[in-house]
């Protein structure tokens, strides 16, 4: 099994849930686990009654889980201040108040939203040597698609940025300086540095995706969720992504044979309309790994560790 599970889909399907109940069942196994909320409302905290940070944190009652919950909006903050900090050692006062509005009008757009949540993302995977499993609760399909398409396109951005920037160096200062000038100006270049960095940083996320990543879909049994569903499907096949299970949430429990009056009858053509839909979604690609019924109450406590009983996705250490 992959040391990174993601669990995306439409918001509102029962991410936070299945994704907790996940690593509950991977910490229950044995594994050290840890699992990753990037949802705003911080669902996780509810799921465990307890209040955790963006650092890890153990899960109390719950031996070799641990939980973290990222803010998106303070995630962006951060990568924002992080940014002024560099162009402030690399430019001019003058250079680095009009680049700085500029960063700030950038930074209210949804793809510096994914960007500096990304970023995070890499932070934990590669950070991650004291777990054995890292499960992501991700952010709503849309946020999700643009997140994972990020790290073959920014690195081919900076690549095509790396270029330029060691052309500039060559092309307008070799006559001036001389051959080995210039090569230890490329050395020393801080913007080089910088952009090395962030390739680095970019092939490491596409190869820990491709390579040492899972992905489950979690998907209710309605035309809006299966449509969601079978386009995030497509886009994941788009970029080489394996996805490994639909979760199938939210299931309508069938009433008694002997149950009578207007509750059972709806109940019964509410269960006849989803299994319709739950024969759609057995026809992707991707198998079912768990059909979760509806619970009466929030999935807290002892219900937690019965939705981690009925999703078969085994927590298989790594060799």
């Amino acid at each position: 099994m992959a040391r990174f599970a993601f669990f995306g889909g439409k918001g509102g399907v029962g991410k936070t849930t299945v994704s907790a109940a996940y690593a509950l069942k991977c910490a229950t196994a044995g594994l050290e686990t840890l699992v990753v909320s990037t949802d705003p409302a911080h669902s996780t905290s509810d799921v465990f009654d307890q209040q955790f940070s963006d650092e890890p944190e153990p899960v109390a009652d719950h031996d070799g889980l641990h939980a973290m919950e990222i803010d998106p909006d303070q995630e962006v903050e951060d990568h924002l201040g992080e940014l002024r900090r560099q162009l402030g050692e690399q430019l001019s006062p003058a250079m680095v108040n009009e680049v700085s509005m500029q960063l700030e009008m950038a930074h209210q757009t949804p793809g510096a939203y994914e960007a500096a949540l990304f970023d995070r993302f890499i932070d934990v995977m590669r950070d991650a040597d004291d777990f054995d499993r890292v499960v992501f609760d991700t952010a709503p399909t849309a946020g999700t698609l643009r997140l994972l398409s990020l790290p073959e396109f920014l690195q081919r951005w900076i690549e095509g940025l790396l270029e330029k920037r060691e052309k500039s160096i060559d092309y307008f200062e070799r006559a001036a300086l001389g051959e080995e000038r210039v090569r230890r100006m490329q050395e020393a270049d801080p913007i080089i540095a910088r952009l090395t960095e962030r390739k680095e940083r970019f092939e490491f996320a596409g190869q820990a995706l491709r390579e040492d990543a899972a992905f489950h879909l979690v998907c209710n049994p309605d035309q809006l969720s299966i449509r969601e569903t079978r386009r995030t499907i497509e886009t994941l096949e788009a970029a080489n992504l394996p996805l490994k299970g639909i979760v199938v949430n939210r299931l309508t429990p069938e009433p008694e044979e002997d149950e009578e009056g207007r509750g059972a009858r709806y109940l019964r053509d509410r269960v006849a309309t989803e299994r319709e839909r739950l024969r759609e979604i057995r026809d992707f690609e991707a198998p079912v790994v768990a059909e979760i019924e509806t619970r009466s109450s929030e999935v807290v406590g002892s219900l937690l560790a019965d939705v981690a009983d009925e999703l078969a996705i085994e927590p298989t250490a790594r060799p």
